[in-house]
């Protein structure tokens, strides 16, 4: 194969390969070729996305009908994001800036990040006012410093602009500090919200969307433009840039210093976040949830969501459990696959017994020990297993058993219904607790009575 496949094509370099093969011509004669054959010197182009998620449309239009909800009602509308880190100090800065011919502003030849000081931006993009909001942290870029730079702009801009306001809606990338699965992000949301008592809503952009945000191309371009060719001295000198940014639709930002500590390793447990006063809504939960100025159910029900679970009689729970959106198929369709496969679980069962006593039964049917799930708590365990609603611990909580004993059940099911022809797909829904559910069902059991 050719070396000249493996290096830079640039025209001097196929000049000289051309006369070696006995082709004499000059670079700028191979230059002309070229361009006569409609080649030019590109750079790459960023346009490969990788993957799609299934609902990526879907949640941006689910996002989109939330935005207008909010703005139709009064309620401010805000997109976030942590901006790249910047060093303080006489450190280049890309871009160019006009200054006396051979006169430009002199940089250390080298960057040492380990010894210059850094600053953190953290944005806030008010769609509506299109106004922006820039804390420069010097710590750490953690669920606490970002939920401090959206409580400072409330407090110094937002309560003031929307004095009336009763809702809050924030629209995030879905990784960082303000990632869906960052636990202390949605910790630290939950005092916000009894703070100001506002509801708190947030809207993660699905995968792979991030340069979608609204606060990248009407926030962060425009800084990163008027700081180009500037070394950041200071972090005064990256404050005041950053105040003076504008655009022509008008834009204003403000830009505060925050030298707050936020420290990382913070764990938050189980417990806690099983205490959030937070909704998960029902298309995508993970992605889309509010937070509440007060525990809704405690101070309207004198009880947790989880005992309000717990409360419900065996038959209704399993009946609340049954709810079509759970289970992708209406109650009729459920009961009659249920009839449908009972006798062949039942065989299935015997059989299994049978192998491991290693003789056929010696005593009747049903006097024996009786199995911990009965043939339609079964069924409906893998259902919902098989929508990918739950981890395999929160449904043994759910049905009252191991996580174990719903594997195994799992294991059995799963081949009857694929040969009976039922294929389930995933819900949107995604329950880490009980109280998950409680608030998807949005239901009690004076409703479950009413609707046996």
């Amino acid at each position: 194969m050719s070396p000249l496949r493996w290096t830079t094509k640039s025209t001097r370099k196929l000049a000289a390969e051309l006369t070696r093969q006995g082709h004499r011509v000059s670079a700028d004669t191979v230059a002309g070729l070229l361009r006569e054959e409609g080649f030019s010197l590109q750079a790459n182009a960023k346009t490969i996305e990788g993957a799609q998620h299934s609902d990526r449309d879907a949640q941006f239009r689910y996002l989109n009908e939330q935005a207008r909800d909010h703005r139709d009602a009064g309620d401010p509308v805000i997109s976030v994001d942590s901006k790249k880190k910047e060093l303080i100090g006489d450190y280049k800065n890309a871009g160019h800036e006009w200054q006396p011919a051979g006169q430009p502003v002199r940089v250390k030849t080298h960057d040492f990040p380990g010894q210059a000081e850094k600053a953190i931006p953290y944005g806030i993009y008010d769609m509506a006012a299109n106004t922006g909001w820039v804390s420069i942290g010097t710590d750490h870029d953690t669920a606490a410093f970002a939920v401090a730079s959206i409580r400072r702009r409330w407090q110094a801009r937002g309560r003031h602009d929307y004095p009336r306001a009763r809702r809050l809606l924030i629209t995030a990338d879905g990784g960082g500090s303000n990632g869906y699965r960052t636990r202390g992000w949605k910790t630290h949301l939950a005092d916000l919200a009894a703070e100001t008592g506002l509801g708190i809503t947030v809207c993660h952009l699905p995968p792979g969307t991030s340069k979608w945000n609204k606060i990248e191309h009407r926030l962060f371009s425009h800084i990163t433009m008027n700081w180009r060719g500037r070394p950041l001295t200071s972090h005064e000198v990256m404050i005041q840039t950053i105040a003076a940014t504008t655009s022509r639709t008008g834009l204003t930002v403000q830009a505060e210093l925050d030298s707050g500590e936020y420290p990382t390793g913070i764990r938050i447990s189980d417990d806690e976040i099983a205490t959030l006063p937070i909704t998960r809504h029902r298309f995508h939960g993970d992605w889309n949830y509010t937070l509440h100025p007060q525990q809704m159910d405690a101070a309207t029900t004198g009880s947790t969501p989880a005992e309000a679970l717990a409360d419900l009689p065996s038959h209704l729970t399993r009946y609340a459990l049954q709810n079509p959106e759970l289970t992708g198929m209406t109650r009729r369709q459920l009961s009659e696959v249920i009839d449908a496969l009972t006798p062949e679980m039942e065989v299935q069962r015997e059989q299994v017994l049978r192998a491991r006593r290693g003789h056929e039964r010696l005593v009747a049917p049903g006097a024996g020990a009786k199995a911990k799930l009965t043939s339609a708590d079964r069924v409906l365990a893998t259902v919902l297993h098989l929508r990918k609603l739950a981890p395999m611990h929160l449904l043994g909580q759910l049905f009252n058993t191991t996580a174990m004993t719903i594997s195994r059940a799992a294991k059995d099911v799963r081949p009857l219904l694929e040969a009976h022809g039922v294929h389930l797909t995933s819900s949107t829904a995604r329950f880490h607790t009980p109280e998950d559910v409680v608030s998807f069902l949005d239901t009690d059991e004076t409703k479950i009575k009413s609707a046996c």
